[in-house]
């Protein structure tokens, strides 16, 4: 199939010369049309080559903002020939007729240049169309995201709070909009009362969900105990949540700590699922790490979680903090960063107190996020979801 020539429009006074130009253009590949000024070209033209002479100075600005356009003179000093670069037209060519072959391969490249800057602002426009709809579809993902973190926020319970003169509180700061962190207490009676730590693998959505589940799951499970075997209560939610978690096949898992309080003996029967660091229970100023063991919920099937159980004092203080504390600390390994975090609380005899020691310890930790657990920046400086929990009791009043 031949290939249809390029229209070149020549702009001169009519005459020999514009003859002798429009058929120094013509070649294979480049069509010529003829005119005496630039109105009614064709609409195919790719090109103009106006000579200097045939222009009038106030058309040389729309000219070129119209078509990619060639002037032609017989001389570098001709005024008209100044005026035109003047107005930007920086293509030009003098004494054209004896230059045949390099106007030719003047206004080929030209072109070649024209429909490359044609593309380029194609390919721009659409980028700002993609960049404006990603704008867009970020910013209704935000708002999800944010809509989402108020509605897990409502899910935690009420800070600083006492049941059966035991007192609790936390600190909650995800890492973005949503966490994988949650916990929960409540009273089941005037003898009992429960509590969870929870941190769920990474964060985000996906892993908030997961959160969501959880406080269905204990609500109801709490709902249907009947108040015997307190000791059993917690190994059994652990082993529940994960064949929960395990026939839900999401890829998530958790860590957990669930423990029951009894208030008339002033025991504490709990279980562990992996969790890390091991909580902290703080007794006459002397810090000591619950004992126990325990694999990670939803991770393995046909797992077996221990009970434990330990007498409490009238006095006492229990610290619970997701692994994301730890990245907070300055320690070179784990070991290191355990013993910060457990001297951190021997000094502490408040969650005021913990919160301002480690924004103090740590620059990833603003003073807004230290001192108020409900503001939700954009965390971009957080590496992990970071929350700590805090039981004291016996003598707290209701």
């Amino acid at each position: 199939m031949q290939r249809s020539k390029q229209l070149i429009a020549v702009i001169d006074e009519p005459g020999e010369e514009r003859d002798a130009l429009a058929e120094a253009i013509t070649c294979n590949g480049l069509g010529v049309f003829a005119a005496d000024s630039v109105e009614h070209l064709p609409e195919e033209t790719a090109l103009i080559v106006a000579h200097a002479r045939a222009v009038p100075r106030q058309h040389w600005s729309g000219l070129s903002h119209h078509l990619p356009t060639l002037v032609v003179s017989e001389s570098r000093q001709d005024a008209d020939l100044i005026k035109a670069i003047d107005i930007g037209l920086v293509d030009y060519i003098v004494h054209p007729l004896r230059h045949a072959e390099l106007l030719r391969r003047m206004i080929r490249k030209a072109i070649e240049l024209h429909q490359l800057a044609q593309e380029r602002e194609r390919d721009r426009l659409r980028l700002a169309e993609l960049n404006e709809s990603l704008e867009t579809h970020l910013a209704l993902l935000r708002m999800d995201q944010q809509s989402g973190g108020h509605i897990q926020r409502r899910l935690l319970p009420a800070h600083a709070i006492s049941v059966n003169n035991v007192y609790f509180d936390y600190w909650f700061a995800p890492s973005l909009y949503l966490s994988g962190d949650f916990l929960d207490y409540q009273g089941f009676d005037e003898r009992f009362s429960t509590f969870y730590f929870a941190d769920v693998s990474g964060h985000g959505a996906s892993s908030a969900f997961v959160t969501v589940l959880l406080k269905y799951l204990c609500n109801r499970w709490l709902h249907e105990w009947d108040g015997q075997e307190p000791e059993r209560l917690p190994a059994d939610w652990l082993l529940a949540l994960n064949r929960e978690l395990q026939g839900t096949d999401i890829g998530k898992h958790a860590t957990l700590f669930v423990a029951v309080i009894d208030h008339h003996e002033h025991r504490l029967h709990y279980s562990l699922g992996a969790q890390l660091p091991m909580p902290f229970l703080k007794i006459n100023g002397q810090i000591t790490r619950l004992e126990g063991e325990g694999m990670p919920v939803g991770l393995f099937p046909d797992v077996e979680y221990p009970s434990f159980s330990l007498d409490l004092p009238e006095h006492f203080s229990l610290w619970l903090c997701s692994d994301g504390v730890l990245e907070c600390l300055s320690g070179a390994s784990l070991d290191e960063r355990l013993a910060e975090l457990e001297c951190l609380i021997s000094q502490s005899s408040s969650l005021e107190q913990l919160r301002d020691q480690l924004a103090f310890a740590s620059q990833l930790i603003s003073d807004d996020e230290a001192f108020d657990s409900d503001v939700m920046p954009d965390r971009n400086a957080l590496p992990d979801d970071l929350t700590i929990m805090m039981v004291s009791g016996f003598g707290h009043v209701d």
